[in-house]
């Protein structure tokens, strides 16, 4: 309110205070790791010597990140932006017992911001957590008591309320320290879509013995169930509808006449009317009359999910099942007057909300003591197993950024013995070797048999490959050094955007590229270039003139601005896609950074020794072709 009198900041507070508003409204904090982005940009680089690779060449990659979370998510804008379809969140509950870290330090439950610190530091993570999420994606969130309230409100604003898929109460094992008289043994999980588009996948009840499938159905509403309040809709029906003649015993024409001079009397078909005359409970009956010894009547159908025009199609074909092809939906009648669905080729369509069955911590913990983490109270991977098949297909990509002891990463290998190529990605930081846990738990699945949470042997999980990645960092100030070397730093970016790892030699009439000129990455079905020299460009294009087409052929190169040298590949141009960096990278982040802090024009300037840095950098970089072999 800078520039306003006493009198005008005092006018604007009181108009504010009779504004009433629905939401939360909360006091922002401003975090370490949050100021650490108004300067620096976040990268990955990959740790080699943690890789681990699969002998099934189609084995999916799998790939846990150190570092903050908030770097991590500004990180995956660039490479993930609207691709991950399910993310499992399990954050700090903050219940004030030393289980949420703001500024490397404890909000413990004396702390009068603790609520405001933590949705500061919830809001930011999930605004970019949503733009992640595919069309098709759904964001799962853990939480208890102590949080849930804020949570809900919060993800409202976010994700909007009419995306809630459902609010699940888990059924936990009630492991607690808790000494109250009253111990909570159920957290939540809040779940929403990004949009409406979701449909449930095959569904084992965890309500039941465990391995068993149920079907059940959906069933709409009766033909009266929504009673006489609501608009109705004609249709004319027989009355005996959807039963036929010979079942009501009313062949006898004074059963008939007697029926409907009670039913004209009553204006409404009771159901004590039809239990005396043996007929089914059928709609308000308007109209009625006798025919050939056959009852016809006009009734009404009340508004609800039993529409009039599915009742004529039911009437159409005779009574039997209807199929919906747009929804994959097969519709039937019960002799009630109840309209079932099913979804054709899946099994069990709903799941109750409240889960149980599902694991315990205390088994999973005991679980990973064999595998030489030591973790306390961690998320069953029975739990989120079965959470992630509510909405993953074969090839989802999972993102889990309070990633734990590794869960959500082992439930995703273990959903891939059914031969899907699910991909999870798992970050984390390192407080208390946290991300060492989650390594060593998931490696020890990958490369060795182990004892799941019921004591039962385990094969390894050998058909996924890990990569392990730590957060680095490059300055946000633009100027030709810092784009350059973004670029570099860039590589290990582009072949998780791209899921390309394999380099192969980039060669140009018989010579093979130094690699701070160009590096190659291919899998046999698609093709990356990450051209870091562009001097080197007329020969790569030669180079691509002798090439066969390509399904996919992105080629990356490094400009000072947001042209992409499309002129120079003119001549291959149907064969390739090009993408200028850094600025890419720069407009992916732009979107999610918090604004860099004032600088003085000065302080932009590159001074003169800046300048013959570059271009002796730029000199460096030129392509020798009269030297023969490696460039």
């Amino acid at each position: 309110m800078t520039g306003l009198t006493n009198d005008e900041k005092s006018a604007l507070l009181e108009l504010l205070n009779e504004k009433k508003m629905y939401g939360l409204v909360w006091e922002n904090h401003e975090e370490a790791v949050e100021e650490q982005l108004r300067e620096q940009l976040p990268v990955f680089r990959e740790v080699p010597e943690r890789r681990i690779l699969s002998d099934d060449a189609d084995a999916p990659n799998h790939i846990i990140i150190e570092a903050e979370n908030l770097h991590a998510l500004v990180a995956l804008t660039y490479t993930h932006a609207s691709k991950i379809d399910v993310m499992y969140l399990d954050p700090p509950y903050n219940t004030g017992n030393k289980d949420f870290v703001y500024n490397d330090s404890y909000v413990d439950s004396e702390d009068s911001y603790r609520h405001s610190k933590w949705l500061s530091f919830m809001e930011k993570r999930l605004k970019i957590a949503k733009t992640l999420l595919s069309d098709k994606g759904v964001i799962m969130i853990s939480i208890d008591n102590h949080e849930y309230a804020n949570l809900k409100l919060l993800c409202d604003g976010i994700f909007g309320e009419q995306h809630l898929l459902t609010i699940f109460v888990w059924e936990t094992d009630g492991h607690t320290d808790n000494q109250e008289q009253i111990t909570d043994v159920h957290e939540y999980i809040l779940c929403y879509s990004k949009t409406d588009a979701i449909l449930l996948n095959n569904i084992v009840d965890p309500n039941v013995d465990q391995g068993s499938k149920i079907l059940r159905d959906f069933a709409e509403n009766s033909i009266t169930k929504n009673g006489i309040k609501n608009p109705p809709s004609e249709i004319t029906l027989p009355v005996n509808f959807p039963c036929e003649i010979d079942d009501l015993h009313l062949e006898k024409s004074e059963n008939v006449e007697e029926f409907v001079e009670e039913a004209q009397k009553a204006k409404f078909i009771s159901r004590e009317l039809t239990d005396k005359y043996n007929m089914v409970y059928p709609a308000r009956l308007d109209t009625m009359n006798v025919k050939n010894g056959k009852l016809k009547a006009t009734c009404r159908v009340f508004s609800g999910w039993s529409s009039a025009s599915k009742l004529k199609a039911f009437i159409n074909n005779d009574c039997n099942p209807i199929e919906d092809k747009d929804t994959m939906l097969r519709y039937y009648l019960s002799k009630n007057g109840v309209i079932y669905y099913r979804r054709e080729g899946r099994e069990s369509h709903y799941v109750q909300t409240i889960l149980r069955n599902l694991g315990t911590t205390e088994t999973n913990k005991y679980m990973l003591e064999k595998m030489g983490v030591r973790f306390d109270y961690p998320k069953p991977v029975e739990l989120i197993s079965f959470l992630l098949s509510l909405f993953t297909n074969s090839d989802s990509i999972i993102l889990d950024f309070f990633a734990g002891s590794g869960t959500t990463l082992h439930a995703t290998m273990l959903l891939n013995k059914d031969g899907g190529k699910r991909q999870c990605i798992s970050a984390t930081n390192n407080e208390n070797q946290i991300c060492e846990k989650n390594y060593t738990r998931n490696s020890t699945v990958i490369c060795r048999d182990y004892e799941s949470p019921k004591g039962e042997k385990e094969c390894a999980l050998t058909s996924n490959n890990l990569r392990y990645y730590k957060a680095d960092f490059i300055s946000r100030e633009p100027n030709s050094k810092n784009k350059r070397e973004l670029v570099k730093a860039a590589t290990d970016l582009l072949c998780i955007k791209e899921n390309l790892y394999q380099e192969v030699k980039m060669t140009c009439n018989g010579k093979t590229l130094r690699k701070d000129y160009a590096r190659r990455f291919a899998d046999g079905e698609k093709e990356m270039i990450i051209i870091y020299e562009p001097a080197v460009i007329k020969y790569i294009v030669e180079e691509l003139k002798t090439w066969g087409q390509k399904e996919f052929i992105k080629i990356y190169v490094f400009s000072e601005g947001r042209y992409a040298y499309d002129d120079d590949f003119k001549d291959v141009i149907e064969k390739v896609t090009l993408c200028a960096l850094p600025d890419a990278i720069y407009q992916a982040y732009r979107r999610v950074l918090p604004h860099r802090k004032k600088v003085q024009q000065a302080d932009m300037m590159v001074d003169d020794e800046e300048m013959k840095e570059a271009l002796a950098d730029a000199e460096s970089y030129s392509y020798q072709e009269e030297k023969g072999g490696k460039a």
